[in-house]
């Protein structure tokens, strides 16, 4: 079977295409990966990359700068991340920069930041290790949230019996809140104020009349007489003291009008 003409126009077609598509895909790939730029290599050591991967971003300053070339397992303790940067990073990275891991939003891929050094002039080769801090363990930070919650509950539910308690007029609060014997009590306690007050009153009437009739008594008639002359004559004399000090005091004034 012949191939037609317009057979092999479709072939051809599906292949220039086909090779485009491969092509923009080779050229997205490989800027992504900074294959086709200029660039340079650092590294730096992690106790826990935090599912960090290969190829994921590098982030300087809040703009992407690399990726992750390579994650090498080192010994139990120590993990290498080798990354490759842009060459236009190089002259604001120092040797005092800090590399740490975090994520691109909330629920978003892993990537490598790097925070910018200030205390140094010096600036970071190709090849030199990168200052690094390992990455939060969210599996610590849960268990804790997890034992802080289930220390909340506790403590809730005990609260909840003490309120139940309360309500029920058990101890001391609820027999205080709740309890009509301490109203009682304390309308009692009222009561007898009133009935203390009043009975002192009362005598205090009764010897207020009691001195009353002692005045006008025949056998202490003349005492009583006796200290109401002194009470007078003592007031008489302050009166004269008093109107000697005034007419003192305006004829020294008059003294001085007169000068």
């Amino acid at each position: 079977m012949q191939t037609t003409t317009s057979q092999k126009i479709r072939i051809g077609i599906f292949t220039l295409v086909g090779i485009a598509v491969l092509v923009v895909g080779i050229f997205v790939i490989g800027k992504k990966q900074n294959m086709f730029g200029d660039t340079f290599s650092i590294y730096g050591t992690f106790k826990n990359v935090g599912g960090l991967q290969v190829g994921n971003n590098i982030r300087f300053a809040g703009i992407n700068v690399g990726t992750v070339e390579a994650i090498k397992i080192i010994n139990d303790t120590t993990i290498r991340v080798d990354m490759r940067l842009q060459s236009r990073v190089k002259p604001f990275l120092k040797n005092d920069a800090v590399a740490s891991i975090g994520s691109d939003g909330l629920m978003g891929d892993k990537l490598v930041t790097i925070a910018p050094g200030f205390g140094s002039t010096d600036l970071l080769s190709k090849g030199d290790r990168i200052n690094s801090t390992n990455p939060v363990d969210f599996d610590k930070v849960i268990a804790q949230i997890t034992h802080v919650a289930s220390n909340a509950e506790a403590i809730t539910d005990a609260l909840s019996g003490i309120v139940g308690e309360v309500h029920s007029g058990k101890g001391s609060i609820g027999k205080l809140l709740y309890s009509d014997s301490l109203e009682q009590s304390i309308q009692g306690t009222i009561n007898s104020a009133h009935q203390t007050i009043k009975s002192v009153q009362q005598s205090s009437q009764g010897f207020s009349e009691n001195m009353q009739a002692v005045k006008h008594n025949f056998l202490l008639r003349g005492y009583f007489k006796k200290k109401e002359r002194k009470e007078k004559k003592a007031e008489k004399q302050a009166e004269k003291q008093e109107n000697k000090k005034e007419n003192k005091k305006s004829d020294q004034g008059d003294n001085g009008n007169d000068n």
